[in-house]
């Protein structure tokens, strides 16, 4: 008996530890915003994840930002460095991240890179709303152990 219930114990911990992430959908911080992105890509929400960035037809199409994630299982971000100036009305944040992403055959990949975001002052804004934003990002394939970038320049491009 005690056999089984300890069997059993491993079997529901196995199927929590693969157990897909919580919904995360939080806009209040740029920190939040991205880690809202991921969580988004690791549940296959690809609309959602879109609809994070200001202008994402800058980048292609929807169908291709989909296709790109197809293969992607789970991916998690880590926030490194954070840099806010006001500009005219909107606040850009620029955020340094590590990317670790498992394919669907179990590989990982490690990017680094920086994401730029705006929140337009919410006291000067008429309808329709906008929320806080993704204006661009910049991925690069890095190693695991050297993907965090140690500053972002103006325009969102990683230094490593």
């Amino acid at each position: 008996m005690r056999r089984s219930l300890a069997l059993l114990a491993l079997v529901f911990s196995a199927q929590a530890a693969m157990a897909a992430p919580d919904y995360l959908d939080d806009r209040s911080t740029p920190s939040a915003l991205i880690r809202s992105l991921y969580n988004a890509i690791s549940l296959h929400h690809y609309a959602r994840a879109w609809s994070y960035f200001a202008d994402p037809e800058k980048n292609g199409d929807y169908a291709d930002f989909a296709k790109g994630y197809a293969d992607t299982a789970e991916a998690s971000v880590t926030i490194g460095p954070v840099t806010s100036e006001g500009a005219a009305g909107s606040i850009y944040t620029t955020l340094g991240v590590t990317v670790s992403a498992r394919t669907g055959d179990g590989k990982t990949e490690s990017f680094g890179g920086c994401y730029v975001t705006r929140q337009i002052q919410p006291a000067i804004q008429e309808p329709p709303f906008t929320p806080l934003q993704i204006v661009t990002g910049h991925l690069i394939a890095r190693p695991a152990d050297d993907a965090m970038p140690t500053s972002c320049d103006d325009q969102g491009q990683p230094r490593f």
